[in-house]
């Protein structure tokens, strides 16, 4: 299902009519961020978003991991698998699971550090120690109380930041925004924009450092690119970002097209994409977890032929001062 438009504008009629819901839901969310839960003997890093769909959550936890490996922290990244069958807990293998055994984005945080898959986060987390891992970051699970988190940071997009600032349904937010901030230890804003002011400022009233950094295009599949034309799709939590990131790579969008998060593409759906590709000369153009997604379905063999995914890295403005904040953090936690 896709989000509905109002989230993302100035609160009004809409969001009015669900404000008593919105209200109760975001008293039972408040109430779970206060939980405490269980302690790990390793330190536990959180990387969430305040809001539902997407903001470069995923690509933070990959370069988290691979900071960590690089330092011999030997990580474990954890995740609930959404979308996937498989409840866990187990390792990720990408030569052996699909998507639609353990949700694209484990496939694609397997290959950066040692994936395990949960719906029970404390049994993942305790699987991932139990393999070796000497700290984990879970991608995704800042409001589940199941484990304590000994750094969180929240991401948010710098275009469409906190949307019109209400809690679901009446708006994007997944708890009331100041609880949240108050579990937070850090703030990371994605891109340029300043369509995230208003949670950057709160987010330094609660005393949290606030970091900015960009979604960057591999250099080598935009160069693939070149003097190509592209059809740009994705079925994410913010297809836009895709479209965007193409932009200011300088590939040529000729057309876009939209699809939900985590959207179970069809075999209409691949004929249709293909067919227009084929059409008006264009190159298919779609995201790292829409791919995995398509390599799933043995029907959109033919779309997993002709797409190609556009990699991306989040490029921090200051990495050095984030990862300060982070290692202070967990020096406490371990020191």
């Amino acid at each position: 299902m896709r989000e509905p438009a109002f989230w993302w504008r100035e609160a009004g009629l809409a969001a009015g009519l669900l404000t008593p819901v919105a209200a109760a839901f975001g008293w039972a969310a408040a109430a779970r961020l206060a939980e405490r839960g269980a302690r790990l003997p390793v330190p536990v890093i959180c990387v969430g978003n305040p809001t539902l769909g997407g903001a470069g959550k995923t690509p933070l936890a990959l370069t988290l991991a691979s900071r960590l490996a690089a330092a011999g922290d030997a990580p474990a990244l954890l995740s609930r698998g959404y979308g996937g069958r498989l409840a866990g807990p187990l390792r990720v293998d990408p030569a052996r699971h699909r998507a639609f055994d353990v949700g694209d984005e484990p496939l694609l945080l397997a290959q950066a550090a040692p994936t395990f898959v949960a719906r029970d986060r404390f049994k993942g987390a305790q699987a991932a120690i139990a393999a070796g891992a000497r700290v984990v970051v879970m991608d995704d699970g800042f409001q589940n109380p199941s484990l304590q988190k000994d750094f969180s940071v929240l991401v948010v997009d710098a275009r469409r930041g906190i949307g019109n600032g209400c809690v679901f349904p009446a708006g994007p937010l997944r708890a009331p925004l100041g609880p949240q901030l108050a579990r937070a230890d850090a703030l990371v804003v994605v891109g340029e924009e300043n369509g995230a002011d208003r949670v950057a400022t709160a987010a330094r009233k609660h005393g949290l450092p606030v970091f900015r950094a960009q979604l960057m295009a591999d250099a080598a599949a935009v160069a693939a690119l070149a003097g190509s034309r592209v059809l740009a799709f994705a079925g994410i939590g913010d297809p836009g970002k895709l479209f965007a990131t193409l932009n200011r790579a300088g590939v040529t969008v000729a057309a876009t097209r939209w699809f939900a998060d985590h959207h179970p593409y069809t075999r209409k759906e691949a004929d249709m994409l293909c067919e227009e590709a084929e059409r008006e000369s264009l190159a298919l153009v779609t995201t790292q977890k829409d791919l995995v997604r398509i390599q799933s379905d043995p029907s959109l063999a033919g779309l997993a032929a002709r797409a190609r995914a556009l990699p991306v890295t989040l490029v921090f403005s200051d990495e050095d001062a984030f990862l300060r904040v982070m290692r202070a953090k967990l020096q406490h936690v371990t020191g």
